[in-house]
């Protein structure tokens, strides 16, 4: 009976155990189902916390609903109170994380996996207005610091922008405004809800996306985060294209924004100004009228400022503000500013009457307009005081300004009957090298008033230089640049050839093209002189584009009577530009003039590799893909010379003899000089010694292995009809 007992103890309690066994594994089984998923909750609408529910909510989350009811979990969304998803990562209170790009290390080391594509995230560039956006590799982006994962793609894919990160989107705005970044970056479901806000009106989304970016779910790469990752995935691959469109049509349709106290000003200010207007006493609608009035005239003062009300020109302020704008975007271009008095104007005045003076002045506005480029500018200083800043393009433009402005303001009276002549005073200052740098206005206006001080108190009616020289200057170097089209048209630049020598047998092995320019008016030019100009004014391509095509020419002639020589041409840093496509020009030009690419080699010197690499490099590497021989000039002219040599694929190189021939040690710089001969062979470039000038010279490079010579020694640049007598050309 006692054994009967025991057995039925037993059972009962073995039968409690196994219920409280199978309880727990249901238990169990129903966690593994339910996954809590960490999300941020301020990126609506892709997540967000809806104001009724208090549940957060959004793209992102009716996406991963739908993939884990594929995938038969049930999911809890929960906050992510960390800074970032790295961070997140190391905290075990999630089992799943949104939103990831791809996988990414936690803080602490930790390797994740993610999902498949929940859906694609186009992002896109917002800017203000109409503002024109400058080329990616000037470009300034701004990004909130929670998408700092987005931030690292973006610096991945476009070196050339930079990222400044915010802490909120009203920052981010802030300093978009202010110019201090040119474009903020974000996805477009977002952009769809913030630019809701009334007051980002003038904000635009650009029209093309900058790139996008994957919409992942993750979790650390464990055994668990696996399966976890693979089950979901079925879940995600089932969710159709028309449940991706319609869950992020209905959030983007959506009017989620919800107007705060500014909103509400912003957009209906007027109408609560006018509610308000009905309701407050009478002193408070005479203080608002007030008001009202005040910011009328703080507006009117605004635009007044800028502009002269008198003659419609530039006030001084507003001349300034111009001229500087002018001076900054034409770095090329030679100007001078003149500061213009009438001598006596009260006179006018008390004479003739205010009207009077003050049609003389629109006239002389009206007259100064109509000889105005587009890149001058004209402003009312004060009273009759005009300035005027003006591109220096010789006498002849002077001629026209006093024919078409000046004697027509002086006979203004004259021309209606009065004996009285104006009488105007000039001060000129042209504008020095520095002062393009950082145009000051002041400072210029200043100089250009002592120098009209001058020619009033002289009684002068005429114009006098604040700093003549740099007028006559300017001046030559606009009649250069503007004659050069009618010197190439009509011969008065020649191509003058310079032989290069083996030294051994002192034979002819090439030459290089050189430019020499008979001026019509100013006589022979140094090219010391003309090219610079040629370099500043960008009319250099011009020139060169004509010495390339003369000496295919040459070339193609000496061929067909067997003496092929090769020549060198030089390539300014001027001439290279994206647009251009320098290679494929070259590539033509031997087409054209059926050469083979060898015969034409191509001088690029040293510094221009230093002032612009990553396209001369490219340009380099490019031309050398032709067939083409690319020699570095001028190698050792005081640049970063072993640097360029290391990043630059060229063909050989011209040693400048400037360590021989210039102050300084000479025992030392025949060191110099050897050492960079044998850095060169070792390198296995050509060498070519150019500024040959004494025998003493040519017999030391010669003894330290190099054989190819140029300069005066040999012969000095002779015309192509000398050069083809050495060469033996009939």
């Amino acid at each position: 009976m006692r054994i009967n007992n025991a057995v039925k103890h037993f059972i009962a309690v073995f039968i409690c155990v196994l219920t409280v066994f199978s309880c727990s594994a249901f238990a169990f089984a129903q966690d593994e189902n339910v996954l809590t998923v960490g999300v941020p909750s301020d990126r609506c609408p892709v997540f967000y916390t809806d104001d009724k529910s208090k549940e957060i909510t959004g793209i992102g989350v009716d996406l991963m609903m739908i993939a884990a009811e594929n995938a038969g979990f049930e999911v809890s969304f929960v906050p992510i109170k960390e800074g970032s998803l790295k961070e997140a990562l190391d905290n075990d209170e999630y089992d799943i994380l949104m939103p990831f790009g791809s996988a990414v290390s936690s803080t602490k080391g930790k390797n994740s996996i993610v999902s498949e594509n929940l859906i694609q995230t186009p992002f896109t560039l917002v800017t203000v207005g109409e503002r024109e956006l400058p080329p990616l590799s000037n470009l300034r982006v701004g990004m909130l610091k929670s998408h700092s994962g987005v931030a690292e793609t973006v610096r991945t894919r476009f070196p050339g922008v930079v990222v400044v990160m915010f802490e909120n989107m009203s920052e981010c705005v802030k300093a978009l405004r202010a110019n201090e970044v040119d474009a903020l970056l974000n996805n477009s479901y977002v952009w769809s809800y913030v630019l809701q806000k009334p007051s980002y009106s003038d904000l635009v989304v650009q029209p093309s996306a900058m790139f996008s970016m994957d919409f992942r779910a993750g979790t650390l790469d464990t055994p668990e985060g696996r399966a976890l990752i693979e089950r979901l995935n079925i879940g995600i691959n089932e969710i159709s294209v028309t449940q991706h469109q319609a869950v992020t049509l209905d959030y983007t349709s959506r009017k989620l924004y919800k107007y705060d106290l500014l909103d509400y000003l912003y957009s209906y200010g007027i109408v609560i100004a006018l509610i308000i207007t009905l309701v407050i006493l009478l002193a408070v609608l005479t203080i608002q009228r007030m008001n009202k009035i005040k910011r009328d005239n703080e507006k009117k003062i605004e635009a007044l400022v800028d502009y002269d009300p008198l003659t419609g020109l530039l006030s001084a302020e507003g001349f300034k503000k111009k001229a500087a704008e002018i001076i900054k975007r034409n770095p090329d271009k030679s100007y001078f500013l003149s500061y213009n008095n009438i001598r006596d104007f009260k006179f006018v005045n008390d004479s003739l009457g205010r009207e009077a003076g003050d049609e003389v002045l629109k006239f002389w506005a009206k007259k100064s307009l109509e000889n105005l480029s587009e890149n001058e500018a004209i402003g009312r200083i004060t009273a009759d005081r005009f300035a005027v800043l003006r591109h220096i393009s010789g006498d002849e433009k002077m001629k026209d300004d006093e024919d078409n402005v000046l004697i027509p303001v002086e006979n203004y009276f004259v021309s209606r009957g009065n004996d009285i002549k104006v009488q105007i005073c000039s001060g000129i200052y042209v504008l020095m090298p520095s002062d393009y740098i950082n145009p000051d206005i002041d400072h210029m206006l200043d100089l250009a008033r002592v120098a009209e001080k001058r020619i009033r108190q002289s009684r002068e009616h005429s114009f006098a230089f604040y700093n003549p020289e740099q007028w006559e200057k300017g001046k030559r170097a606009a009649l250069i640049a503007g004659s050069l089209q009618s010197a190439i048209n009509s011969g008065d630049i020649e191509i003058y050839y310079q032989p290069q020598i083996n030294y051994e047998n002192n034979e002819i092995i090439g030459a290089e093209a050189l430019c020499r320019w008979n001026h019509s008016e100013l006589g022979a030019l140094q090219p010391s002189e003309f090219i610079p100009i040629l370099e500043k004014t960008g009319l250099i391509y011009n020139l060169d584009k004509y010495v390339w095509n003369k000496v295919c020419s040459d070339l193609n002639k000496w061929n067909k009577l067997e003496k092929n020589i090769s020549v060198s041409v030089n390539l300014s840093r001027g001439d290279i530009k994206e647009e251009r496509s320098i290679p494929e020009k070259f590539a033509q030009l031997i087409k054209k003039y059926n050469i083979p690419p060898e015969q034409l080699r191509i001088e690029i010197t040293e510094s221009a590799y230093v002032k612009s690499p990553e396209i001369l490099i490219k340009t380099t590497e490019k031309l050398k893909s032709y067939g083409f021989r690319v020699e570095m000039d001028d190698f050792g002219s005081g640049y970063s010379s072993l640097h360029m040599l290391k990043e630059v694929p060229v063909s050989g190189i011209k040693l400048d003899l400037n360590f021989l021939t210039k102050s300084g040690d000479p025992e030392k710089s025949e060191i110099i000089v050897c050492c960079m001969i044998q850095m060169v062979e070792k390198l296995g470039l050509d060498l070519i010694a150019e500024g040959v000038e004494t025998k003493q010279q040519a017999q030391f490079l010669h003894s330290k292995g190099a054989n190819n010579m140029q300069g005066y020694y040999f012969c000095k640049p002779i015309p192509v009809q000398e050069f083809e007598k050495e060469i033996g050309v009939q």
